[in-house]
């Protein structure tokens, strides 16, 4: 059986299948965008459509150049996937200061809008940081799939699947070593979850410096989001 395995990466190796979908990404910014859009005004610092609308004209070409498949990767592809995460993070967490700085100084009063702001910043926390680490983990999503293994930049994040070669035969047969698996977009929102809940890893480990200071970020503004802007919110419904 083993050796039915390796005569399948042989026929069919990783570089030279299909690229990871499209649809799940867009899906996931669009959703961030709709958050976005849906915060008080109050919490934003332009006018309601206009960085929703850059986020979206920064899809467009993305979509253009791989419309149902990650397949086709360049420079100018490379820095507009980038900056729409960027700009998509630096929103939310910007939205996330007003919130807190609303909360400490303004004086809100409205508990129900206050709560439902910072679900939607949480959730927007959660997406931008998964898109961010499937952007950018072993080259991004291109990469991953359409380049040899051996030419993979160094990688951010381990997964249990990157150490299982030895386990029982059921888990090894999808470890990295053994099936060429490599981790797709809900792997990364999977890896985004648990650091905004549990504000730390749980079984993906940052191996680079960048990796740590994105996933320590996150947990941050979970963690404010979570315990000051949250418990602030109920004590006003009260």
């Amino acid at each position: 059986m083993a050796g039915s395995r390796a005569d399948a990466r042989t026929r069919h190796p990783r570089h030279e299948r299909r690229g990871e979908a499209r649809l799940p990404a867009v899906v996931a910014t669009v959703c961030a965008v709709v958050l976005y859009l849906a915060l008080p005004q109050r919490l934003l610092i332009a006018p309601r459509y206009v960085l929703p609308a850059l986020e979206l004209l920064l899809l467009v070409p993305l979509i253009a150049i791989n419309p149902k498949r990650l397949t086709r990767q360049t420079r100018a592809f490379r820095i507009l996937s980038l900056t729409l995460v960027a700009v998509i993070a630096a929103s939310n967490l910007i939205a996330l200061g007003i919130l807190i700085h609303e909360l400490l100084y303004a004086g809100v009063k409205d508990g129900h809008a206050l709560l439902l702001a910072a679900l939607q910043v949480w959730l927007t926390n959660i997406i931008v940081f998964g898109l961010a680490y499937w952007e950018l983990d072993r080259g991004g999503p291109v990469s991953r799939t359409q380049a040899p293994r051996a030419d993979f930049p160094l990688a951010d994040f381990r997964f249990s699947q990157d150490e299982n070669d030895d386990a029982v035969e059921e888990v090894a047969d999808g470890a990295s070593g053994t099936s060429d698996w490599v981790p797709t977009l809900m792997d990364y929102l999977y890896v985004s979850v648990t650091n905004s809940t549990a504000f730390s890893p749980t079984d993906t480990m940052p191996l680079t410096t960048r990796a740590k200071l994105m996933m320590s970020v996150q947990s941050i503004s979970a963690l404010l989001t979570s315990l000051l802007v949250i418990a602030r919110a109920v004590s006003i419904l009260q």
